[in-house]
């Protein structure tokens, strides 16, 4: 259901995380979200944040905002994205580091390379009985940032796969009862969501292109349970709510995961089954190489590609947002075409001054596209020339 991307041809957004400010020092932790909330400075410093993430998506432009997923903790490479789920579900308890033997968490960086760190901070609970929803609170942490806008806030969350996949389970003991155990588990948080008036839900890096790349692909990790995990995790949600799947290839401390690019093509297949709205693509850091192989083989859904790189501190200019959203023409209508960050820009990796002028960039190169096609622009206040502290 297009509760959110109705009407709007080329609509703006980002896909989720953007950096702190250096002020907002507090950390949720293993509190829940509410109960953080009665203590005044980490509700201040919360509060604060997510009208400051508002704020600027608003003065960029954007059509569609997030909270910035401002829940998170400042931690090394954007750990808690992982973590957050399993630190307040039911079901998880107690500390275990990773250790190179266990787990499939892919490759293994040696020490001395930056996701070496990552690997050192990856501590996460231990999946020690039946998975509840506990003290996840997704419903409050929206409400928290949609009463602060008129703009639709974007809820993201992270996918039963992932979670599985990060812990050691001393109870399921079976992979695949687990994973279908956690998404009926974030089918009900996020159903409650929905009822409270969510227009846009994110289910965030289901696996599906991410096996083959990694070559972790065996009779459970393969797309075709991948799409029926993602469907069961949003199974009802489509008609009270716009469903929307991110995929990229990675973000932690705003590094790149392979050596060389990956391609879309091997997934496309899969990715068309999932039951979705909107589908994600990060493009731009690839140059735009698969939208010839997306617009031919997503057909029914819109498809929303990353027209500026989230791995990056160079700001990429309204010419070359403009010039990707071209490219993107020639295979994917206008009507079907959503503009964002390849992924979330907030990981440890870039100032807000950075992942600010980003999102200004999406919203102008945007505007140029619109003017060419003889549609309306969004006004972009941290564009107009009358407020130039320069003085002619």
């Amino acid at each position: 259901m297009y509760s959110a991307t109705a009407g709007i041809i080329l609509p703006t957004t980002i896909i989720g995380s953007l950096p702190r400010p250096l002020w907002y020092t507090e950390n949720l932790g293993r509190r829940s979200f509410r109960e953080a909330m009665v203590d005044r400075n980490y509700r201040e410093q919360y509060l604060d944040a997510v009208s400051a993430y508002l704020r600027d998506q608003e003065v960029a432009g954007l059509d569609i905002v997030t909270d910035g997923d401002c829940r998170f903790d400042a931690d090394v490479g954007g750990h808690n994205w992982l973590s957050y789920a399993p630190l307040h579900m039911d079901g998880f308890d107690g500390i275990y580091a990773y250790r190179k033997e266990g787990g499939r968490a892919g490759v293994v960086h040696p020490r001395g390379h930056i996701l070496h760190d990552i690997l050192e901070a990856r501590v996460m609970p231990d999946l020690v009985g039946p998975v509840g929803r506990g003290s996840l609170q997704y419903t409050a942490l929206w409400k928290a940032a949609q009463r602060l806008t008129v703009k639709p806030v974007k809820f993201g969350s992270i996918t039963a796969e992932l979670i599985a996949m990060a812990v050691r389970d001393l109870y399921y003991k079976d992979l695949r009862q687990a994973i279908l155990a956690i998404a009926d588990t974030l089918n009900a948080e996020l159903t409650e969501v929905a009822n409270a008036g969510c227009k846009i839900i994110q289910l965030e890096e289901p696996q599906i292109h991410l096996l083959a790349a990694k070559g972790l692909m065996d009779g459970l990790l393969n797309p075709n349970f991948m799409v029926e995990v993602f469907n069961r995790t949003v199974r009802g949600l489509r008609a009270k709510t716009e469903i929307w799947c991110h995929t990229c290839w990675g973000n932690p401390g705003a590094q790149r995961l392979f050596n060389t690019q990956p391609s879309y093509a091997p997934a496309i297949e899969a990715l068309n089954q999932v039951d979705a709205d909107v589908i994600t693509f990060e493009a731009c850091s690839s140059g735009g190489m698969d939208l010839e192989v997306i617009g031919r083989g997503i057909k029914d859904k819109k498809v929303c590609i990353g027209v500026v790189d989230h791995h990056t501190l160079q700001v990429e200019t309204p010419q070359q947002v403009a010039e990707l959203v071209r490219k993107a023409l020639k295979y994917i209508p206008a009507e079907r075409l959503v503009l964002a960050s390849d992924c979330g820009m907030g990981r440890e990796g870039m100032s807000r001054r950075h992942a600010f002028h980003k999102m200004v960039s999406i919203v102008l190169g945007t505007n140029i596209v619109r003017r060419e096609l003889g549609i309306g622009e969004a006004p972009c206040l941290a564009a107009d020339e009358r407020y130039s502290l320069v003085e002619n």
